[in-house]
């Protein structure tokens, strides 16, 4: 990889190890783009095979010295790893690389924490936050902080001090679960609301960076903001959409654009994000956006599948939207700009369209006309 950042850059080594997962990416590119996206310098991929991870290590006590040697060699201010490292393992190697040592779920943490804007969404990554701090105390926030620089550095007042911060984390959690609930609640009312106004619900949910906003944006002229790269956005924007309908009498619905899942997402921010993930599950309708430029749209397609089973919105009526289609190859482009899709034995519609040029967006809109007069998933 090319180093083209400025100085203040920090610069990873990235590690992946293959467990033997049918998901596993051999070349980290997710895990690149996560850290660049979190403002750091992936200097370089290194992977390795295990049957299982290591108690201690993860990677086993010779990988680790080969990841440490490696690092060094690189000028590698800090570790990435692309699985989910204990506390005991993260702890562990720290000590033994002399550098910070983070896995993909504080990575997709931190960028969360950058990236969101409203109250509610700075609420609910604070939260998550909380809740991974509170398994390791990793001092990441100044409030918190503990003179602990590095390997050399660790020393600490010790056991009072380590309580005292737990107690702090878990009242900080308590407070911050007290006013979420409070802002679910007002969720709540503006969805009955929406309902006795005889509003039907439209969500767009799907991977991060498969087009969400720009779709969006593109339907309901709204200036949401949205950018090629992952989480560009995080709070969830509601706006009318019109739609208008064959019979000439018009409608409208309420169109929600929704935070973007991802691989491996942590179970504390999928629930810390429950309030806002709640617009999905009690949607009438989800219009699941699809890359289909990338080549690993299935895997994309199966991950949002499961994300939506555990928010408890998989029955509700989906459509698959297959967008970026503008990007695809000439050889790749359908035959059809609707058809149906199989999915675990499920039918269920797919349109193909492109929010960036607009290109089937026409459709898009004569087919949620008809649905609104009908909500109906159609055959």
């Amino acid at each position: 990889m090319i180093d083209t950042a400025p100085p203040s850059t920090a610069r990873v080594l990235l590690v992946g190890v293959d467990l033997g997962v049918s998901h596993f990416d051999e070349q980290l590119e997710e895990l690149g783009l996560l850290a660049q996206t979190a403002g750091l310098l992936p200097v370089r991929a290194f992977v390795c095979k295990r049957k299982a991870p290591d108690a201690a290590f993860f990677v086993g006590s010779g990988k680790a010295q080969e990841i440490k040697e490696l690092a060094m060699s690189l000028g590698a201010q800090e570790i990435l790893f692309d699985q989910a490292l204990s506390p005991a393992q993260q702890r562990n190697l720290e000590r033994h690389m002399d550098m910070p040592v983070n896995d993909r779920t504080m990575l997709i943490l931190e960028i969360f924490a950058q990236r969101a804007r409203s109250h509610e969404g700075k609420l609910q990554v604070e939260l998550a936050r909380l809740q991974y701090l509170s398994t390791r105390l990793v001092r990441r926030w100044s409030h918190l902080e503990r003179q602990r620089g590095g390997i050399g550095n660790r020393g600490g007042p010790g056991e009072t001090q380590i309580e005292l911060d737990r107690r702090m984390i878990s009242q900080s959690i308590k407070r911050t679960r007290e006013r979420l609930e409070k802002l679910k609640k007002q969720r709540t009312t503006q969805r009955r609301q929406r309902s006795r106004g005889g509003h039907l619900g439209v969500s767009l949910v799907g991977y991060t960076n498969a087009g969400k906003s720009t779709l969006f944006n593109a339907l309901v002229k709204a200036r949401a903001y949205a950018a090629d790269q992952l989480f560009a956005t995080l709070d969830t924007t509601t706006r009318q959409l019109y739609l208008g309908d064959a019979q000439g009498s018009g409608s409208t619905v309420s169109l929600s654009d929704t935070v973007g899942f991802i691989r491996d997402l942590p179970h504390t921010l999928v629930d810390a994000f429950e309030a806002t993930l709640q617009e999905a599950a009690q949607a009438d309708l989800l219009l699941h956006v699809v890359d289909a430029s990338n080549p690993s749209y299935l895997e994309q397609l199966v991950e949002v599948q499961r994300v939506l089973e555990d928010i408890g919105a998989s029955q509700v009526p989906q459509w698959l939207v297959f967008n970026k289609i503008d990007a695809l190859a000439e050889d790749r482009l359908p035959f059809r700009r609707m058809d149906t899709y199989d999915f675990e034995g499920r039918e269920l519609p797919r349109l193909f369209l492109s929010a960036k040029s607009s290109e089937g967006l026409d459709l898009l809109r004569e087919k949620l006309a008809h649905w609104a007069l009908s909500p109906e998933e159609p055959s």
